[in-house]
């Protein structure tokens, strides 16, 4: 078969080796020729999509300057979606491209086995430099203990800890060197700061380089934010949503103060961040993210501030933001179409034009920057295989970008408009005029899990399968003395 150079774009390995392409004088060909891009993914905790300003929280506006303009002049992901809203299975989820059915991380602190195959080792395995500063939360060996080089899968340059939110007093690990270290200032600062320098020192390497920012904020203890920006705020004066029962008010005013002085902390270190990749020369040919694991209830639907888990708009819908100029130039485009967890790694692996392995079951949403007519009728699968705060049922569930949907094992929960009712204040089961949409999401959410393989089985099965054992509230233990678990350490399989 006789090769035309034209079916050679985007695949510059191929290109580069072929002379007799490199002089066909094309944009796209010398597009194909330059330089993969760098990946710097930031990673909030506890950020629900909606307290933004450019959302149009009415507490933030005009108070989160650099992640309004990031908006303005990039792709939004209006309907991210935290795959299992908590920690460990979101960042699970993020790292391997799977479900939480499929890799056992369904709880906090479990260990993420060594031998998955994940984010860092596949851009490593590409040419990556690769780097990780902030919360990981995957060791599953103690929150506060030191996670050797074997268990850090596949991240080089660390500075990094388990789990902490003593934003003020925050330790870390550093390298190959097991001494606990401390940031000499409040933490999201200091990692920003270590992320500047990253910046600084690799920006002329002809290697490309992927490293993730993973700030513990905006998670709570919110009284520990900034005392600048606390002041910023009034008590009194903050503007609920209006689904926040009225029991809930008095708590989650006084909770959201802190909160929303963590965001504008943390809008801080994003224009720190922007302005060194601007002054390193690296904007241009960088993918910029910005996301978080997870949402916050704040009061929302009577559930208490800190709560997520789940299956509400206010816990599963985060803000995910991304800016790749040398592709999408500073242009705003906002995606309808969700994007899951397990999306996110097929989705970057395409931006930098390397082929997404089988095993990943998220989907690649590369295509539908800038397309409405793709995936435009996706589904994001949410879950809670065993929800471990308060006593809470089981449940599946799907958003699209107009309707989302939930069941427990009792059927179903609820179903709402997005369009017609972002707060989700009508709930549409068993109305008759909706009866053939609440048929349709059922066929939807039994598409979905038929893709994994996962038939929604009650709690206790997934809890035997990997052989779990679960303090009396319904966790992993967790505390100094405890012993590791993970779905290769005590699996029954």
């Amino acid at each position: 078969m006789k090769i035309n150079c034209s079916m050679l774009i985007g695949l510059p390995l191929i290109i580069g080796s072929l002379s007799s392409c490199k002089n066909i004088g094309s944009k796209e060909a010398e597009q194909s020729e330059l330089k993969k891009p760098n990946i710097i993914y930031v990673l909030a905790d506890q950020w629900r999509a909606q307290a933004t300003g450019y959302n149009g929280d009415p507490n933030l506006i005009d108070k989160t300057p650099n992640f309004d303009r990031m908006a303005e002049q990039g792709v939004n992901f209006k309907n991210a979606i935290s795959v299992t809203p908590v920690c460990t299975p979101y960042r699970a989820a993020l790292l391997t491209g799977q479900y939480p059915t499929t890799t056992g991380m369904i709880f906090n602190d479990l260990h993420l086995p060594e031998e998955s195959v994940t984010m860092a080792e596949i851009f490593k395995k590409s040419g990556y430099k690769t780097g990780y500063i902030g919360k990981w939360h995957l060791d599953g060996m103690g929150r506060h203990d030191y996670t050797p080089p074997e268990r850090r899968q596949g991240f080089d340059y660390w500075k990094a800890l388990e789990c902490s939110h003593d934003y003020n007093s925050l330790i870390y690990y550093e390298g190959e060197d097991s001494t606990k270290k401390q940031w000499d200032r409040y933490g999201p600062y200091a990692e920003t700061h270590d992320a500047i320098t990253y910046i600084q020192q690799n920006a002329g390497s002809d290697q490309p380089f992927l490293m993730v920012l993973a700030w513990g904020a905006p998670h709570f203890p919110h009284a520990t934010a900034p005392k600048e920006f606390q002041e910023q705020f009034v008590e009194e004066d903050i503007i609920l949503r209006e689904n926040v029962s009225d029991d809930m008010k008095e708590k989650a005013k006084k909770e959201a103060l802190g909160y929303y002085a963590h965001i504008m902390a943390l809008d801080k270190c994003m224009g720190e961040l922007q302005k060194a990749m601007d002054e390193a020369g690296i904007s241009e040919n960088t993918i910029l993210v910005f996301t978080s694991d997870h949402g916050e209830m704040m009061g929302s639907q009577g559930v208490r501030p800190r709560q997520k888990q789940v299956p509400w708009v206010e816990s599963v819908n985060v803000p995910f933001l991304l800016q790749y100029p040398a592709r999408f130039k500073n242009n705003k485009i906002e995606v309808e179409a969700p994007i899951n967890a397990p999306d996110i790694l097929p989705t970057l692996l395409a931006l930098a034009d390397i082929p997404v392995p089988e095993f990943i079951e998220g989907e690649n949403m590369s295509e539908a920057i800038g397309n409405p007519e793709v995936k435009k009728d996706k589904a994001a699968l949410v879950m809670n295989v065993s929800p471990f705060a308060g006593k809470a049922d089981e449940y599946r569930g799907v958003y699209t970008s107009r309707y989302s949907y939930a069941k427990t094992l009792d059927g179903p929960w609820f179903m709402f408009d997005q369009k017609a009712d972002p707060l989700q204040m009508n709930n549409l089961i068993g109305k008759p005029e909706y009866e053939d949409i609440q048929k349709e999401m059922e066929i939807v959410l039994q598409q979905e899990l038929k893709k994994i393989g996962d038939d929604f089985h009650a709690r206790q099965y997934y809890i035997d399968k990997w052989g779990y054992q679960l303090t009396k509230s319904g966790h992993i233990d967790y505390s100094e003395d405890a012993k590791p678990q993970g779905p290769k350490l005590n699996s029954k399989i």
